[in-house]
């Protein structure tokens, strides 16, 4: 029998561009911007030996069918490794389904866990391009992995899974905090398999991320993702509210690629004030402040 527990950030992204035309889900992703969390997925797995191989994974304690990217890398691990009876616990800070990179971070969490203690002894960032590749598979993400593998503030200027795409940073994130208020889910996977909302995403996400290449600032980022969101035309009423108050009041929202949830990167001196103001204006809503992680995904406990 043994145990490893493994950590990866949660991520809002800002804006992008879908470019997932390669047959190789390695080479299949996303150029983007957004920012890393320090609130995230944390995973365990406990394996002991077994006649057949068997798994059972669950969410904040809760036993769950339907963690279809899990379950997709415990399939691409089970080829590699002898029969273990195998359980998953993922427990996440962040809301679900909503835009935090829940899917991905569960992935990579869970694939770091497993290669620790399964003796699946893959290399390198290869239990991360597994998760990459689950995620792809499932439609539940382009960059989310990458994101976390790496953490920070950045911007992804060539796709691909980790160790294939290429990021750059922004500027020094620790004066930096992210608020953020969550009104509810909008799943990832029907956004990207809409015809007609990936064209609108392709039409500037790619122009906006070469923008950001070329000039990576805060402010820059919270007005081109602002633009992004009112172009691709997923503002909910509640976010039109969010926005119509904020805006006014001099503190930059935009919304999470995909969630009904508005953010804001700004100074930590403005944090609490702006969620005080959110919480205010929203009533029943809790307003959350977040640093800004920069060490990415990890195992946090060993295989004993």
């Amino acid at each position: 029998m043994g145990t490893a527990s493994a950590y990866a950030p949660g991520h809002l992204t800002g804006l992008f561009q879908i470019c997932d035309q390669s047959s190789d889900p390695l080479l299949k992703g996303a150029r983007g911007s957004g920012v890393s969390l320090d609130l995230g997925v944390y995973t365990t797995v406990t394996v002991r030996d077994a006649e057949a191989m068997s798994w059972s994974v669950k969410i904040n304690g809760i036993d769950t069918k339907g963690a279809f990217v899990s379950e997709n890398v415990l399939r691409r691990f089970s080829g590699r490794i002898s029969p273990q009876e195998i359980n998953v616990e993922h427990w996440v800070e962040t809301p679900v389904v909503a835009g935090f990179g829940s899917s991905g971070g569960g992935a990579l969490s869970l694939s770091l866990a497993l290669n620790e203690v399964t003796g699946a002894h893959f290399k390198g960032l290869e239990a991360a391009q597994l998760a990459h590749a689950a995620e792809i598979e499932c439609k539940t993400g382009l960059g989310s992995v990458f994101a976390a593998v790496r953490g920070g503030f950045g911007v992804l200027i060539k796709p691909g899974a980790p160790g294939i795409g290429e990021a750059i940073s922004y500027p020094d994130p620790s004066g930096l905090r992210v608020v953020y208020l969550h009104f509810g889910p909008i799943p990832t996977k029907e956004a990207l398999t809409d015809p007609a909302l990936r064209a609108k995403i392709n039409e500037i996400g790619g122009k906006f991320v070469s923008e950001l290449q070329r000039n990576p600032t805060p402010e820059r980022f919270m007005r081109l993702s602002r633009r992004f969101t009112e172009h691709v035309g997923l503002v909910t009423p509640k976010l039109r509210a969010l926005f119509d108050k904020m805006d006014p009041a001099g503190y930059p929202f935009t919304m999470a690629m995909f969630g009904e949830v508005g953010f804001s990167v700004i100074e930590k001196e403005r944090a609490e004030e702006v969620a005080k103001l959110l919480e205010s204006s929203f009533p029943g809503y809790e307003a959350i402040v977040s640093g800004i992680d920069r060490e990415g995904a990890k195992v946090t406990s060993e295989s004993n």
